[in-house]
């Protein structure tokens, strides 16, 4: 969004630039930590499949790209057009789940990165990329700041929210989606209350609401909706209620955009529900994101073959490599294929507990925790977890049967 633009202004202009940007930062939602570049591999099967090139249906946002790229380089202190770079490949880079763009992002504000402030625009862009990395105190302060320029900055809101969510602090968030209330649409609002609530201790009443405003939004932009519909099978999980949750992601994925986070969501779902078929089918061509390819091995391991074997060597490249770089946004995705490809609890708990001191405090961090305790024979080392799980009130009918086994485990 420019620096003249107001939020309803973007809702006003149809397919417009500022529209566009407004979809990105909407993303952050469904933003999760992309692939790190994997060491270099040497397959012991010739016909072994590395990597999946990028789909068709980039191509033309990849076209504009090139060109914003071919302009920004004639004229490099042009701060419309780097913000535009940026944005472009950001949303590039959520939709392949490729990390190197938000790299080719940062590139591009690199004339006002480290100004004193910075640009509100860039400062947002900053927070963004800073949470990407898990700096979630340093993203936290360029919002500060942007709101302390604009404190009406919808976008900014937003993405504090996002963050306070992924930190597990559900009140926090409310609290940033309120901001959204006025001068917003009213599905924007409502889903990211939503998200908030259901993690504080009011799942039925963020269900009915989220489903309710959904069906009185038919004609909502259609990131917008499959934002929705995602938050919506979520906390159907939540309540216990797999039928319900289902529709919901098959309807999410039908809106036919491509989100590396949705894929993941559906994936554990499917697996959850003892269907790795599906999660295969699912996944078969998706081996860019380490996310993806985690579930993708998880899925074959259940069915049988070695071709998991495989796609586990590829990620644990990735894990040495991105160690080398002083990358640390891997640790929940290490920890998964430690605990159920690997069968290494200890190492998968360890891996869990940095995720979560880290910072990474989801409903699935806190599960991954509590399943590589009791897994590990360790149950106090869960115990952090157990107490938030309390302070929060978080209802998730997952969790309460693994905090009630930790329990019994304890006495």
């Amino acid at each position: 969004m420019s620096l003249l633009l107001t939020f309803q202004t973007l809702y006003k202009r149809g397919h417009s630039t500022g529209q566009r940007r407004w979809r990105l930062l909407l993303g952050v939602w469904l933003s999760i930590a992309g692939p790190a570049l994997a060491a270099p591999f040497i397959p012991a099967d010739p016909h072994q499949v590395l990597e999946t090139l990028p789909r068709t249906v980039i191509d033309p946002q990849m076209r504009e790209l090139q060109e914003l790229r071919r302009q920004l380089a004639g004229r490099p202190d042009d701060l419309e057009r780097a913000l535009q770079v940026a944005r472009r490949n950001l949303a590039i880079g959520r939709a392949e789940g490729d990390p190197r763009y938000a790299g080719y992002a940062q590139a591009a504000l690199a004339p006002w990165w480290d100004q004193d402030p910075p640009p509100s625009e860039v400062l947002l862009l900053r927070a963004v990329l800073r949470q990407n990395r898990h700096d979630f105190a340093g993203a936290l302060d360029d919002l500060r700041h942007v709101l302390a320029m604009q404190p009406r900055h919808p976008q900014a809101w937003l993405t504090q929210a996002v963050i306070h969510q992924v930190q597990g602090e559900p009140a926090a968030a409310l609290r940033s989606c309120r901001a959204l209330r006025r001068g917003t649409d009213p599905l924007l609002f409502i889903t990211c209350w939503s998200g908030a609530a259901s993690r504080g201790g009011q799942v039925k009443a963020a269900y009915q609401g989220l489903s309710q405003a959904l069906a009185r939004s038919p004609e909502a932009d259609p990131g917008e909706r499959q934002w929705a519909l995602t938050v919506l099978a979520e906390i159907a999980e939540q309540r216990g209620d797999a039928p319900a949750a289902g529709i919901h992601f098959r309807a999410a994925l039908n809106i036919g955009q491509r989100s590396v986070y949705l894929l993941g969501a559906y994936a554990d779902f499917l697996l959850d529900q003892n269907r790795p078929g599906e999660a295969r089918m699912l996944l078969q061509d998706e081996q860019r994101a380490d996310n993806l390819l985690l579930r993708l091995a998880l899925a074959e391991r259940r069915l049988g073959g070695d071709a998991w074997q495989r796609h586990a060597e590829v990620l644990e490249a990735r894990f040495a490599a991105a160690r080398q770089r002083g990358d640390e946004t891997h640790f929940a995705t290490e920890a998964r294929l430690q605990l159920d490809l690997r069968q290494q609890p200890l190492k998968a708990l360890d891996l869990a507990r940095q995720n979560w001191i880290q910072g990474q405090r989801e409903p699935q961090d806190a599960r991954l925790l509590l399943e590589a305790a009791l897994a590990a024979g360790q149950p106090e080392a869960a115990r952090e977890v157990l107490d938030w799980l309390e302070r929060v009130h978080l209802e998730d009918e997952r969790l309460t049967g693994l905090s009630q086994r930790l329990r019994e485990f304890r006495s």
